[in-house]
């Protein structure tokens, strides 16, 4: 009956993470990602920016022959709308690709390795696999007042013999996060010992 259960489980994993190559009898026990909270730091700077933007062309335009700008040619004037349309764009596209930067980091956890991928820009990413069974420690920290404010924090794993840390941030629920993750490392271990 387990091994019903694992090779059903095996198969939805596969399908649901295509992009992972899955041992036989591997499956997917935890997924980890960043908490929302950044995308809607994200976004609220991408509206700041934008209002500031928006009340400069205003106070701008209501300034009237008074600002000076008036006094541009018709060319001049069109080269500046234009740039204002630009600094629109390249604000709303850098919130576009600010979103796809956070989203892009991701921590999977199966029943034998933990799996991170990492994108640190556009044209950059990474992925670590760890055994589980290599974890020598899994522990959770906040810093800083964001972090206390939405109860947010950095998951660390630190490895067996290299001592190579792995660190992902901004998890909304570490501390259930590291029981999972220390019962799932613990699991391997004795599965492994008694191999």
């Amino acid at each position: 009956m387990k091994e019903d259960l694992a090779k059903l489980r095996h198969a939805r994993s596969e399908k649901d993470f295509p992009e992972i190559d899955l041992e036989e009898g591997e499956y997917v026990e935890l997924v980890l990602r960043r908490s929302k909270w950044g995308l809607i730091l994200i976004w609220a700077g991408e509206v700041v920016g934008l209002a500031v933007l928006t009340l400069i062309v205003v106070l701008w335009i209501n300034g009237g022959e008074n600002s000076g700008l008036f006094n541009l040619n018709e060319a001049a004037v069109g080269y500046l709308h234009m740039a204002i349309a630009l600094v629109y764009v390249t604000l709303f596209v850098s919130g576009l690709v600010g979103t796809f930067i956070y989203r892009g980091n991701l921590m999977i956890i199966t029943n034998k390795r933990a799996i991170q991928r990492i994108r640190s820009n556009l044209l950059a990413s990474s992925t670590n696999v760890i055994d589980l069974s290599s974890i020598e420690d899994v522990s959770s920290h906040k810093s800083g007042v964001f972090a206390y404010l939405f109860h947010l924090g950095t998951i660390r794993m630190a490895t067996v013999g290299d001592e190579t840390t792995y660190t992902f941030p901004y998890v909304d629920t570490p501390r259930h996060e590291v029981k999972t993750i220390s019962s799932l490392i613990y699991k391997a271990k004795e599965k492994k010992s008694g191999d």
